[in-house]
C-alpha cells in the first residue's frame, strides 16, 4: 500500500508538471511569448469570474508570491484587468481581458482535441470520473490531515 500511495503522489507531481508543458508547447505553437504555462492556467481558471488575488491563493491553485507576481505580469501584458474593491480599498480584483478570452477560447480548443484523442486511446469518461472520485478523495483526505496538523501543533 505504501508503495501505491507513494506513487500516486509521485504521478499527481509528475502529470502537473506535463500538463504544463503542454500548454506551454501549445502557447509556442500560437505564438503566445509574452504569457507562460502557469499563467495561462489561471487565466483559465479565472474564466469568466472577477476574483481577488486573496481568492485565487485560496482556491489553493497557486503559491501566493507566485500568483503577485504572475498577476502583476499579466496586468502588464494586457491579459488581466484589475481594479481596487469598492468596500476593501486593500483588495484588488482582476478578470480576463479580451486578449485573454481569446487565450482561455484557444485552451478549451485544446482540451476538446485532447479529449477527442484520448476517448479513443487512453480512457473513457467512466475511467476519469472514477480517477476523479479517488482524487478529491485524497484531497479531502490530505486538507483533513493538515488541519489536524495545525491542531495539534
Amino acid at each position: 500500500m505504501k508503495q501505491a500511495y507513494l506513487e500516486t503522489i509521485s504521478l499527481i507531481e509528475r502529470l502537473h508538471r506535463e500538463c504544463l508543458e503542454v500548454i506551454k508547447a501549445d502557447l509556442d505553437r500560437q505564438g503566445v511569448r509574452d504569457l507562460n504555462n502557469v499563467q495561462a492556467m489561471i487565466l483559465f481558471n479565472i474564466g469568466k469570474d472577477t476574483l481577488s488575488v486573496g481568492e485565487l491563493t485560496n482556491r489553493g491553485y497557486y503559491l501566493g508570491s507566485n500568483v503577485s507576481y504572475n498577476v502583476k505580469k499579466m496586468v502588464e501584458n494586457g491579459y488581466l484587468l484589475q481594479e481596487r474593491s469598492a468596500h476593501d480599498r486593500r483588495a484588488v480584483h482582476v478578470k480576463l481581458s479580451p486578449k485573454a478570452l481569446v487565450v482561455c477560447d484557444r485552451m478549451h480548443d485544446m482540451y476538446d482535441r485532447h479529449l477527442k484523442a484520448m476517448s479513443n486511446e487512453v480512457a473513457s469518461q467512466s475511467d476519469l470520473e472514477h480517477v476523479n472520485t479517488t482524487l478529491r478523495k485524497l484531497e479531502r483526505f490530505w486538507g483533513h490531515g493538515l488541519n489536524y496538523a495545525m491542531r495539534t501543533a
